[in-house]
């Protein structure tokens, strides 16, 4: 069996501040955290699981009130999981329109890198200015 953690343990598990983690207990973000005598917060590994995911909802951009909304749909069982699983879909179309965003901006990037490499080469703009192509071209293609 895994050991249970502090909250300072988890905290440089996960890069977050203690602060943090207090305020997602505090907002009921995870499920059947105990205590133990000395008051401080035991993790277990279903507590970890559990900052996994509403890490995982924070970082795809999910507001806390929706990561909160999830937590008590899991905490309500079966019947919720149309609700769970329409959520992630959901979700999981909007991470892949902000992927193929990020994906156009990194053309741009990598063009301008490109044309400025040349430039500082050359010495001035002006040869390559001449062959530059449309950023709007560069982003679709």
């Amino acid at each position: 069996m895994a050991k249970n953690l502090l909250i300072g343990e988890v905290a440089a598990q996960f890069r977050l501040t203690v602060p943090t983690i207090r305020y997602y207990d505090q907002e009921g973000l995870i499920p059947n955290l105990q205590k133990n005598e000395s008051g401080q917060r035991v993790f277990t590994a279903e507590n970890i699981d559990a900052l996994q995911i509403i890490e995982c909802l924070k970082d795809s951009g999910m507001a806390i009130k929706d990561i909160k909304q999830f937590m008590q749909w899991v905490s309500e069982g079966d019947e919720t999981l149309y609700n769970r699983r329409e959520m992630f879909v959901h979700l999981r179309a909007q991470m892949q329109e902000k992927m193929n965003r990020l994906q156009q901006t990194m053309h741009v990037l990598d063009y301008k890198v490109g044309y400025y490499g040349k430039a500082v080469q050359d010495g001035t703009e002006k040869y390559v200015k001449q062959t530059a192509k449309p950023i709007a071209e560069i982003i679709n293609g």
